[in-house]
């Protein structure tokens, strides 16, 4: 295995933000076949640390292109562009005052008359949003125009994270 090629040609896809969740199912399986530490037990230690090494790329690539989000971060990560740093960017002020809204929303929900309810109806609009955001930023990305794409990630990070404490509060009121 060639870890100096990047995750989609690991896993032979084309470099794009849409990708075939089976054919990268499929070949992770196949290459997980191969580098499985039993199958190198009888190697020398250099060449078992080599399998872990490459064992630990192969989960990483797959963690990181089934994803949305890590997907679009490491799509632009190839071009350069670093969307880990949460200074990054610089966020719309309108998008910000609409998060601060959902996070109000979010933490007068344990307060509702149907809390399980208003959860369901918060959860569906996050995840509207985000699927407007990942259409855009598959545009922007075909269109080569990074910087919005940027934006974009940037966007969908705070909405992922918002998605999560809705999750988080929904196992809480469950207990």
């Amino acid at each position: 295995m060639d870890i100096s090629k990047n995750f989609f040609e690991l896993f032979a896809l084309p470099v794009s933000f849409q990708i075939d969740p089976i054919k990268l199912s499929e070949r992770y399986l196949d290459l997980q076949k191969t580098l499985h530490p039993d199958r190198h037990a009888h190697l020398s230690d250099r060449e078992r640390r080599l399998s872990e090494q490459y064992t630990a790329y192969l989960n990483e690539a797959v963690t990181t292109l089934k994803t949305p989000l890590p997907r679009a971060q490491y799509l632009l990560k190839l071009h350069g562009f670093d969307t880990a740093s949460e200074s990054s960017v610089a966020i719309d002020p309108v998008f910000l005052m609409q998060q601060m809204e959902l996070r109000e929303q979010l933490e007068e929900i344990p307060d509702q008359a149907d809390p399980f309810e208003a959860l369901d109806e918060l959860s569906e609009e996050v995840e509207a949003m985000l699927a407007r955001l990942r259409i855009e930023f598959e545009e922007r990305y075909i269109a080569q125009a990074y910087e919005p794409a940027v934006a974009l990630v940037r966007k969908m990070q705070f909405l992922e994270k918002l998605a999560l404490e809705v999750e988080n509060l929904e196992d809480r009121l469950d207990d």
